[in-house]
């Protein structure tokens, strides 16, 4: 049984919102909220749920959640939250849990980290050279560029990126074979280790329409991108590619593949969100601690409403889940 650390993340957005409906529900995993239990009894009692908090016994074997009933390790608030109102004094609040968590994840006290959205603006305006979750958590475990991922809570399709948050017209000098190369090899190795796909088929996205029509409409598919899936399949990755990304997520294409990896954001991420938006999952690809978040923002509209859908928090809890047991061989 894992035990999954939740941060919520901003603390006026929906991720408290988000801890409080998820424990409504009984689960199977212990969920343990790094947050301030002032933060989410004041967010329950606003929208009308119960609540009790337990504290967590990190000596303890894990055990599952009751309904209404949640663990906490407490890490206080910088200043008093307002659901929908952004405080820039509580942004060392959200990195400190985070700080916390990957702390005892790395220790081994927990098996995994689900985080809810942040709202990156506000932390840079407090301050804080802050890029987003994946960027923090890779520096914070002192690892390799990591790869980010969007799956479906079935994993129906998954989807990662060569590229992820910067502008469309600094993607073509972005992308190069070194980084290409380490993208695949990190693709490849975690969703084995991650995932239990023993040689996953990875297809890959030309970056230009038509990938490129033979240098017609550009040359990084020939100078680049075939030869860093050719490097990739002499390395044992079965990698394909670069093919067209207007016709890669047809039924065809994907009927035997595992990941598709797309050459910028919206290229690739689109398409996995139409599908399954509200069931979709991020996952960080080459930490060395299991990670998965919800697939939106922060939603300050929403905070304190009633009109909050937790499906992808229960989807990255799952997913959390089944990463964990496939890295212990289960």
């Amino acid at each position: 049984m894992p035990r999954l650390l939740l941060t919520p993340g901003e603390p006026a957005g929906i991720g408290p919102d988000l801890a409080v409906r998820i424990a409504q529900h009984a689960h199977a995993a212990e969920i343990v909220a790094v947050a301030d239990p002032a933060l989410l009894r004041e967010r329950a009692a606003h929208i009308g749920l119960p609540l009790q908090l337990d504290p967590v016994d990190y000596g303890a074997a894990p055990a599952p959640q009751c309904a209404g009933r949640l663990r906490i390790d407490p890490i206080p608030l910088t200043r008093p939250a307002t659901a929908g109102r952004l405080e820039p004094d509580n942004a060392p609040y959200v990195l400190a849990t985070l700080d916390r968590a990957v702390d005892l994840c790395r220790r081994r006290s927990a098996d995994a980290l689900v985080t809810g959205p942040v709202n990156k603006a506000v932390i840079n305006q407090a301050g804080f050279a802050f890029t987003g979750h994946t960027g923090y958590l890779a520096a914070r475990c002192e690892s390799p560029a990591p790869v980010m991922m969007l799956t479906t809570d079935d994993g129906s399709l998954r989807v990662t990126l060569a590229t992820v948050h910067i502008p469309l017209a600094a993607v073509p000098s972005a992308i190069n074979d070194t980084d290409l190369a380490h993208t695949l090899d990190t693709i490849h190795t975690e969703l084995a280790a991650r995932f239990g796909i023993a040689c996953p088929r990875i297809l890959v996205a030309g970056l230009n329409p038509h990938a490129g029509e033979n240098g017609y409409l550009g040359h990084e598919e020939i100078d680049i991108i075939g030869p860093a899936v050719e490097a990739a399949r002499a390395r044992g990755i079965d990698a394909v590619g670069p093919l067209p990304a207007d016709t890669l997520f047809t039924r065809h294409h994907l009927a035997n593949a595992d990941v598709v990896l797309a050459m910028y954001h919206d290229q690739g991420l689109p398409v996995i969100k139409h599908l399954g938006f509200s069931r979709t999952v991020n996952v960080s690809l080459g930490l060395p601690i299991v990670r998965t978040s919800v697939d939106h923002g922060t939603a300050l509209e929403l905070a304190g409403t009633d009109r909050v859908d937790c499906g992808s928090l229960e989807a990255a809890l799952k997913i959390a889940s089944h990463m964990v047991a496939s890295s212990h061989g289960a």
